[in-house]
């Protein structure tokens, strides 16, 4: 079944050095843009991640330091990456706890302010997981009766997670072709940012979710303890989570002096 589209949806598959998000980098990366009509775009490069890739790593995905020393750094490839992505609502496998934030942190780190939140994120995993309960290489198989060949390559398991998401719609009558209702049925928990450190309650404020000030909410909190805002943003928290911090806090600090 063809994606019903009303913009541009990007398949994204992330191969990195090791499974931290906050510390990882990227090693090989591949976006697969699908336009409202069908037409694909790719874009695929290996990534060099200016730190050494581990063996344990390298045995996943088989890249190595020397496969990506001459590669583009991704400061060098940022800039392309983000107007290839312009517009777009973003997909994958794993995508919303894993590649997105990656991806989040690697912007942020070469200072390009790209905006996550107006997007869509569908997860072909959620869905899965939902539906059926197992890997990319066996949804693979199971809605496409087909071998995932070069498994953990980023373009072969980026194609993989397409098809699969228009075979699972072929599947299930009850899940919509619509990216806002594939994105709602994606969605995984509440999160203002992505490592789920701040999440939304029902009237949309962002509260803590994790330590001493679990369940209060950040605005609240900054005002009641201000150095709490300084902890965090010197403790070692995804970059991601540090730039919706410093949202909230200028926009009490708005408020205050308003």
């Amino acid at each position: 079944m063809k994606l019903n589209l009303k913009r541009p949806v990007a398949f994204l598959d992330l191969e990195t050095t090791g499974i931290n998000v906050g510390t990882d980098r990227i090693v090989e990366l591949s976006v697969l843009k699908i336009h409202p009509g069908g037409k694909e775009e790719w874009m695929s490069t290996r990534v060099n991640p200016e730190m050494p890739i581990p063996p344990k790593s390298t045995a996943i995905h088989r890249i190595t330091d020397a496969d990506v020393a001459s590669s583009p750094t991704f400061r060098e490839i940022a800039k392309n990456l983000a107007t290839f992505l312009e517009g777009c609502d973003l997909a994958g496998y794993n995508a919303i706890k894993f590649d997105i934030p990656v991806l989040a942190e690697e912007f942020l780190r070469v200072n390009i302010d790209f905006n996550f939140r107006k997007r869509k994120y569908i997860d072909v995993q959620v869905i899965f997981h939902r539906k059926e309960q197992r890997t990319l290489s066996a949804a693979y198989q199971f809605y496409c009766k087909k071998e995932l060949e070069g498994a953990h390559g980023s373009k072969a398991d980026t194609a993989a997670t397409y098809e699969v998401l228009q075979s699972q719609l072929d599947r299930y009558s009850d899940l919509e072709n619509d990216i806002e209702k594939l994105a709602d049925y994606s969605r995984f928990g509440n999160n203002a940012d992505f490592a789920g450190r701040i999440v939304y309650d029902e009237n949309g404020t962002e509260l803590f979710n994790f330590g001493k000030h679990k369940g209060k909410a950040v605005e609240a909190v900054f005002a009641e303890e201000p150095s709490y805002y300084s902890w965090m943003m010197n403790g070692d928290f995804p970059l991601y989570t540090k730039k919706v911090l410093t949202e909230i806090k200028l926009r009490s600090f708005g408020k205050n002096h308003g």
